[in-house]
């Protein structure tokens, strides 16, 4: 029997009542399923469980003929169905003469290039590709031009702590939300650099992190 080649990548789904295979394509693993082709072995091994099950398995030769029947299955028959398979299927799919690779034509493969996709781009799909991550780049320079804080009091939205309770307290709250004990004065004696919103110490006159003047 001649060697049959074709794609590395497929399913066998055949069992015990026949044969059927899938191929995949290479580059993007969609498929095509060959036809189910009944074997006839396969039919019998169901006519022998059916009679073990009748007789209460007494038959030894219908338990024992299942299991030779299943070895038949992955000899001479599985070669052959897995030949006529290959021969209906191998049609519907393009070999790259560059790579080698066996691809679908619908979506893997370059028609004006005869050669796969990974071989030979689609210009076409290439650039709408190219122009859509630039204008996401391009959105991205925008934004940075635009001044999305602006009005932002970094001293003003710095979360400070109760003295009682120690939870957070909101901005420009005077109370605990917590405990109800007053915090304006824990707030108020806290200053903050307005050029990157760090909290100053007591009598600094430049800020530590970004070394902005205090006043």
């Amino acid at each position: 029997m001649a060697a049959t080649a074709f794609t590395r990548n497929y399913t066998d789904h055949s069992n015990d009542t026949g044969y059927q295979f899938e191929f995949h394509c290479d580059k993007c693993g969609n498929g095509y399923r060959s036809t189910f082709h009944m074997s006839k072995l396969g039919v019998g091994s169901k006519i022998a469980k059916g009679l073990g099950s009748i007789f209460g398995g007494s038959l030894w030769s219908a338990g024992q003929a299942t299991d030779y029947m299943k070895d038949g299955l992955r000899g001479q028959a599985w070669d052959t169905a897995f030949r006529e398979a290959i021969e209906e299927i191998k049609p519907k799919f393009r070999q790259c003469t560059r790579c080698g690779k066996w691809v679908c034509p619908e979506v893997c493969w370059n028609d004006q290039r005869q050669l796969c996709e990974t071989c030979a781009p689609n210009l076409a799909e290439e650039a709408a590709a190219q122009q859509a991550q630039i204008a996401v780049q391009q959105v991205g320079e925008k934004l940075r031009k635009v001044d999305q804080v602006a009005g932002f009091d970094p001293s003003a939205e710095m979360v400070a702590q109760c003295p009682g309770c120690h939870a957070s307290v909101a901005p420009g709250a005077k109370f605990c939300a917590s405990c109800g004990k007053p915090v304006a004065t824990a707030t108020a004696s806290k200053a903050f650099c307005s050029g990157c919103g760090a909290q100053l110490a007591v009598g600094a006159k430049f800020c530590a992190g970004c070394g902005q003047p205090a006043g």
